[in-house]
């Protein structure tokens, strides 16, 4: 296949004389260079060696212009993956850094890296800083992640933590720069004692931990916020600016905030601590607001201030391994997708339960259950295992079709809706400090109203504090028509249901439950389960959730987070519920700490014609 012409631009300055004599060494034929208007050169040539010459071409200017590209380590992240995402956080959020573009004969866009810096910051540094960055050859870092509320539990327990393992396992660059920041008074050696203390190593990834560790520690800054977050953005933005240098640099903002700083923190960093020199993009945990007009209200605020494709919504039990093989099991079994829809599915079960409460009274007594898991996790898992096929694995096509489910989810009836609350005594040792009219246990029967799913009962059940700790989707088939061996399955013919149960908690699974005869003379059937238990056959650790989504929002992966038209069409479907709660003061069924739930659920599950399954 024969290459187009190529039209390359760059600036006319860097054709002057003391420039010329890199043109021999371009590894380029001068008679495939021939100028054109407005300073720019023509390539000609054939496809196979396209690619050699362009990234000549890219080494020759950047050489010329005396520029040196950030470096990062060679590992598995791909540098590729995910251009087309940082493409658009890039245009929508600085639209006059746009980078140039090549393209070839079949239309492809290949970008070429931004020639243009910025200059540097006047704001003062931070008087705890260290002059010493251990950059590879003095480079700035080609990426910088700023933890926001750095002290809080979340940050020390999960997301630093996070940051290490991909940084150690090379899906990180090795120049990169971590930010701390709160409005406590701390050293960077303050955070980074704080932070080491919570730092390991995997299994499976001990070789050079110390080290790497160390490494990992050198890039760690804090900053002391103050009592005024603009002062504070202000701070962290010329520290970020100082440690970069002139290189390209993107960003990524972790706010582990309090709901009611969210506005104040994401004003603050937009107008102040935003990079021009690539792209920025925004994580925020979860409640998204109390209700369908707080929800509204907190994203016509950050609408006002950032591109959709900056905001990456985290629910970290999004993060799971079960979440992302749904679309993997759907979509790429021939076995599976046939089925999939009223006519062979009797019943869909999406199951959290939870043994322990620990600190997470105090949580549910401001937010309770229905804010914190069902309207995240719950209606996510649903609409990933609901939706029709999309286009492609890009994550606008995905929430496309998720959005669509959540929109034909049918008005909740107050009779599908069961609330729990567990009841501890003081020798449970748990926090008991809970509003009475807090729920902590939520069952529900959704339906929702599309060609593929009519008249399928989608059964929620999510608690804590019950008997075992218990994360799975259970998909019931229909009974077989006509079935011969009705008289053989016994009294009960639920028990020779077919099903798919894709299991997380205790132990991450996939079963299929089947009939079968059990050998032996005469003809007795049972229904035992065919087990892909992943512990015997893959011989790998499992990846925290949070190393996971955080790796997504670095490749701009944003199919498990949640778009504002999702996040309003979910508000849509519960806020009745908790309107209702709060109108007619409903109290919540009480359970036994550690026992089944609420005996409620089970009358649910009956109505519905399904056996609730035991725990």
């Amino acid at each position: 296949m024969a290459c187009s012409t190529s039209l390359v631009s760059f600036p006319e300055s860097s054709l002057s004389y003391g420039h010329r004599s890199y043109v021999s060494s371009f590894p380029v034929s001068l008679n495939n260079i021939h100028s054109g208007s407005g300073g720019r050169f023509v390539l000609y040539g054939g496809a196979a060696n396209f690619c050699r010459r362009f990234c000549g071409l890219k080494l020759w200017l950047l050489e010329s212009l005396g520029r040196s590209q950030p470096m990062r380590k060679p590992g598995p992240a791909s540098e590729f993956a995910s251009v087309k995402n940082q493409d658009k956080d890039h245009l929508s959020s600085n639209p006059e850094t746009a980078s140039p573009h090549t393209h070839v004969s079949d239309g492809t866009a290949m970008k070429l890296e931004n020639v243009s810096t910025s200059a540097g910051s006047a704001t003062s540094l931070p008087q705890n800083y260290s002059s010493k960055f251990s950059g590879e050859g003095g480079r700035g870092p080609s990426l910088c992640i700023a933890v926001i509320g750095a002290t809080g539990e979340l940050a020390r327990r999960k997301i630093f933590p996070a940051l290490f393992a991909l940084y150690y396992s090379g899906f990180l660059p090795e120049n990169i720069g971590i930010f701390g920041y709160s409005r406590k008074n701390l050293t960077d050696e303050d955070l980074r004692s704080t932070v080491a203390s919570n730092l390991t190593c995997r299994i499976d990834h001990q070789a050079n931990c110390g080290d790497k560790m160390d490494a990992f520690l050198s890039r760690t800054y804090y900053i002391n916020a103050g009592s005024d977050n603009s002062e504070g953005m202000s701070k962290l933005n010329a520290l970020m600016e100082h440690i970069e240098g002139k290189s390209e640099a993107n960003r990524i903002f972790y706010l582990s905030v309090p709901q009611e700083a969210l506005i104040d923190v994401t004003s603050s960093l937009a107008d102040y601590a935003q990079t021009s020199k690539g792209w920025n993009r925004i994580i925020i945990e979860k409640p998204f607001g109390f209700d369908a007009l707080s929800s509204q209200r907190l994203t016509q605020s950050l609408l006002s201030k950032y591109a959709e494709n900056q905001l990456y919504r985290i629910d970290h039990r999004l993060g799971r391994n079960l979440i992302e093989n749904l679309t993997v099991l759907r979509f790429s079994n021939l076995v599976f997708e046939p089925l999939w829809s009223y006519k062979y599915i009797r019943n869909v079960q999406v199951i959290l339960s939870e043994d322990v409460v620990g600190q997470a009274a105090r949580y549910f007594d401001g937010y309770g259950i229905i804010r914190d898991i069902v309207h995240s996790h719950i209606l996510q898992t649903i609409a990933l295992l609901a939706m029709e096929p999309p286009i492609s694995l890009d994550g606008e096509d995905i929430r496309n079709e998720k959005v669509k489910v959540l929109r034909s989810i049918r008005k909740l009836e107050p009779s599908d809706v069961i609330l729990g609350q567990y009841k501890a005594s003081t020798k449970d040792k748990v926090d008991r400090y809970l509003n009475s009219l807090t729920p902590t246990y939520f069952a529900c029967a959704l339906y929702i109203d599309s060609a593929r799913w009519d008249g399928v009962p989608f059964l929620v059940k999510a608690g804590i504090g019950l008997i075992q700790h218990r994360v799975e989707i259970r998909i019931q088939f229909r009974h077989v028509p006509g079935n011969l061996y009705r008289e053989r399955m016994g009294h009960n013919i639920d028990r020779a249901t077919n099903e798919l149960i894709l299991r997380d908690t205790p132990e991450e699974a996939i079963v299929i439950r089947v009939n079968n005869k059990i050998p032996g003379l005469g003809l007795q059937l049972d229904s035992p389960e065919l087990n892909l238990l992943y512990k015997d056959k893959y011989n790998v650790e499992v990846p925290d959730s949070y190393e996971h989504l955080l790796l997504d929002v670095v490749d701009g992966d944003n199919h498990l987070f949640m778009r504002s038209d999702e996040l309003a069409a979910a508000w849509n479907i519960l806020t009745p519920v908790l309107q209702e709660i709060d109108k007619n003061s409903i109290a919540p069924e009480l359970y036994h700490l550690g026992g089944r739930g609420p005996v409620g659920a089970y009358y649910l599950w009956a109505k519905h014609g399904v056996r609730l399954a035991d725990d």
